[in-house]
């Protein structure tokens, strides 16, 4: 019995020495394969789990390199502000490098008096002229407008201004109201402002005028121009001819749209089409989704998905503008429909730039015409159905249908894969709700745009001590003093944007600091406010909640429009934003 196995093996021949080449050669072969096998495993594995970072997290100075490649994206929650387009310009635009100086309201001063006085007159000095102490101001004399530009370019010294609307009557005779454009000597932001203040001027017993006192930010509502009808949109709008401007040494040819902060928001939706227009029109609508009730991120994300595939399709987008805002936001800790894109977009400068149309008008016209003029509908039920197989439907609405099961659902999926190569999304098209932006610029004002500022994220990261174990000594008043005093200076503004909802943690930071945080400014949203009454107005008579997102929203832009920025995760503490060991250099 013991010989057996070795009979058994000699008569097969297995291991006979002119078989020898030929097992072994097979044997690699097995091996090889078998390597093969395992590869493929672990590639798969690896594509199936793998989530690339999200290009929305990260800073500003890396978005551009964001915007120029194809890579997916995938979602986690973070409750940051999205980046929107006007993040994605840079501040050396060539309309910022000319402002109004002192100098050139002089030589305006001069060129006019003697333009008006005639060759045969001689002027009369404006002491001997007959006047009376009491008459009412002539806001809308010359003399009038340049003494105010005057003394607010003297007044305001960290701002640059661009342009000058001509002074109008105040709220009472020795009032004038003037508005004006203007952004920081050191903004950060792409962006222009607009202010228009009260000035009350007094008459000296010689006729000679001044300025006694200027109103705060938005204080001359009298001078605040409200477009008419038939003014036209966009490049189309007509030029206001009552200011004072200086001729730009340089003029692009196609210039970079730019946000104009506290300019008036017209983004009412537009009259109903009528039927010839609307008929001839083709449409792109999306359908359900997983994508509701998600991050702010998410939503963009999937947004612009849907906006770039309308612009390749060269179809108006019929947009749902009501909004499910995340749980992550709200102050009840439950996801909240009835919100509206209108209260964090710029749905005025959305419309300027791309066709869109509102869902709930684009049904109602639907419905008027769609039998009529025999306007055909094609249902799209699979996100891998490429914008390439659409390019040449002729029919008047494609509707790609999403189902519920996540995260196929998602919009962006229609973006990803070979879509990818074709589809760009058009972030110029999409900026920051300008009423939002107009709190921060507020808050800015108050603080005379002269004011440092850091950033102190806490909540949950500050207990979690596996992920982030050292935030919470490094964000401590303690630690901040010490951090602080080499990179701001004693006496300073100092802003605060912060998640911690006990600010009272901050106190020691007074003895050195003039500390300010969001809640400070309150009156610019409660019910008395300019946002207060246009939001309601906006929403049909209901009062819009400040809610959390939008706190986090004018927080954030207050934060960025510091002369210093100090960041949480990049000057106050080690620890990673996502958790340990998942820095990078891009974060």
């Amino acid at each position: 019995m013991l010989g057996r196995p070795s009979f058994a093996l000699s008569r097969n021949g297995t291991f006979r020495a002119e078989n020898l080449g030929q097992n072994a050669l097979s044997m690699i072969k097995n091996l090889c394969f078998t390597l093969f096998v395992v590869g493929v495993l672990v590639f798969t594995i690896i594509a199936a789990t793998y989530q690339p970072e999200d290009p929305l997290f990260h800073p500003s100075t890396k978005i551009t390199t964001f915007l120029t490649s194809n890579s997916n994206a995938t979602f986690k929650s973070d409750i940051g502000v999205v980046k929107t387009g006007e993040d994605f310009v840079g501040v050396n635009q060539t309309a910022f490098a000319t402002f109004i100086n002192i100098t050139d309201v002089d030589d305006a001063a001069a060129a006019e008096a003697v333009a008006t006085v005639p060759d045969d007159v001689e002027a009369v000095p404006e002491i001997t002229r007959d006047c009376n102490v009491d008459d009412p101001i002539n806001c809308r004399d010359p003399d009038v407008f340049h003494l105010l530009m005057r003394f607010a370019i003297e007044q305001f010294k960290d701002i640059h201004f661009y342009r000058f609307g001509k002074p109008v009557k105040g709220d009472n005779d020795t009032s004038c109201h003037m508005a004006w454009r203007f952004r920081p000597k050191e903004g950060k932001a792409a962006a222009f402002y607009k202010d228009y203040r009260s000035f009350t001027l007094v008459r000296s017993d010689n006729c000679t005028l001044s300025v006694a006192g200027i109103g705060d930010y938005h204080s001359g509502a009298n001078a605040r121009k409200r477009r008419g009808k038939g003014k036209g949109r966009g490049k189309h709008r007509e030029k206001d001819k009552e200011v004072f401007e200086k001729v730009p040494t340089k003029v692009e040819e196609n210039p970079i749209a730019l946000p104009e902060v506290g300019e008036t928001v017209d983004d009412a939706l537009p009259a109903l089409e009528s039927e010839g227009p609307f008929s001839h029109g083709k449409y792109l609508l999306y359908s359900g989704g997983g994508d509701r009730c998600k991050s702010m991120n998410q939503y963009l994300w999937s947004f612009m998905c849907m906006l770039g595939e309308a612009q390749y399709l060269n179809r108006t987008l019929v947009m749902d503008l009501s909004l499910c805002l995340s749980k992550m936001y709200t102050s009840s800790g439950q996801d909240e429909e009835g919100k509206d894109f209108r209260f964090y977009f710029d749905f005025e400068h959305l419309m300027d730039t791309a066709s869109v149309m509102d869902q709930t008008q684009f049904w109602s016209d639907w419905s008027k015409w769609q039998q009529k003029d025999r306007l055909n509908l094609h249902l799209v039920e699979d996100f891998s159905v490429s914008p390439k197989k659409l390019a040449n439907v002729k029919d008047a609405l494609i509707m790609r249908k999403f189902g519920t099961v996540e995260p196929d659902n998602y919009w962006y999926r229609v973006c990803e894969g070979e879509a990818e190569s074709v589809i760009q999304r058009p972030w110029h098209m999409i900026w920051k709700s300008r009423r939002l932006l107009d709190v921060a610029s507020a808050i800015a004002a108050r603080m005379n745009w002269d004011f440092d500022a850091v950033h102190v994220e806490r909540g949950e990261k500050a207990t979690n001590k596996e992920l982030w174990p050292n935030l919470d000594r490094d964000t401590s008043p303690e630690a901040l003093l010490s951090t602080l005093k080499y990179k701001i200076e004693d006496g300073r503004n100092l802003y605060i944007a912060t998640n911690e909802p006990d600010t009272s943690l901050f106190n020691p930071l007074k003895d050195k600091y003039l500390t300010h945080f969001l809640d400070e400014y309150k009156d610019l949203w409660d019910s008395n406010s300019d946002w207060y009454a246009e939001m309601t107005k906006l929403n049909n008579g209901t009062p819009v909640e400040f809610d959390g997102y939008m706190r986090i929203s004018v927080d954030t832009e207050v934060f960025l429009r510091g002369k210093k920025q100090i960041e949480t995760f990049n000057d106050l503490t080690k620890d990673c934003k996502d958790g340990i060991n998942t820095c990078t250099s891009a974060s």
